[in-house]
């Protein structure tokens, strides 16, 4: 992921700032947003701590309701709407991640290491469980890119598919269906894939 990373980071300096300015430093609104290195790398638990410091998402255990119930709690002791709603810890710390650190990203920020029930087609983390490879870019208070290493394991993407049906079906308009050409296409052995979105 850090050369995805990368990738996009010398883009924007050599493409789009170079050709416009003699200077990394863009003014938005408000704001001077820096293009200067480093940009900086925080996982969503982290940043999410950032702004909840009472609370630490990373310790709780996901497979237990009781779990999910203390992280709703939290979220609301926290002003985060509509979160009863919600039916993974994963959700709640992204409707948090939402709600509370988005609007303050305003210098380039990578947010890494989403949980794996908001992103129905990332590799779940190497060494994290619960977690995927993936990362977006933030600036300004806004995404500017999203990014992961695609999975390729049909079986998984299969319940994942399944889980985000469900999830469409009871209303959740950013859920997606069942691909099953795309299914078909895993399991025939499409090759590992990725890119910046």
């Amino acid at each position: 992921m850090l050369g995805s990373q990368s990738l996009f980071i010398i883009l924007l300096e050599t493409g789009m700032c170079s050709s416009v300015s003699d200077t990394l430093d863009i003014e938005y609104g408000e704001n001077t947003i820096s293009l200067e290195r480093p940009w900086r790398r925080v996982s969503m638990h982290d940043i999410v701590k950032e702004q909840m410091p009472e609370f630490d998402f990373s310790q709780l255990d996901s497979s237990k309701s009781a779990s999910l119930q203390l992280a709703k709690d939290a979220a609301k002791a926290n002003g985060v709407p509509k979160v009863d709603s919600l039916g993974s810890v994963g959700e709640v710390l992204n409707a948090c991640f939402e709600e509370l650190c988005e609007p303050t990203l305003i210098q380039p920020t990578f947010v890494i290491d989403y949980p794996v029930e908001v992103s129905p087609l990332a590799k779940p983390h190497r060494s994290k469980p619960g977690l995927t490879e993936r990362f977006e870019l933030f600036a300004s208070g806004r995404e500017l890119a999203n990014s992961f290493s695609e999975l390729t394991d049909p079986v998984d993407q299969r319940k994942r598919f399944e889980a985000q049906a469900a999830k469409k079906a009871a209303g959740d308009e950013e859920a997606c269906g069942v691909d099953e050409e795309f299914l078909v296409a895993l399991e025939q052995g499409m090759p590992p894939t990725g890119g910046l979105g």
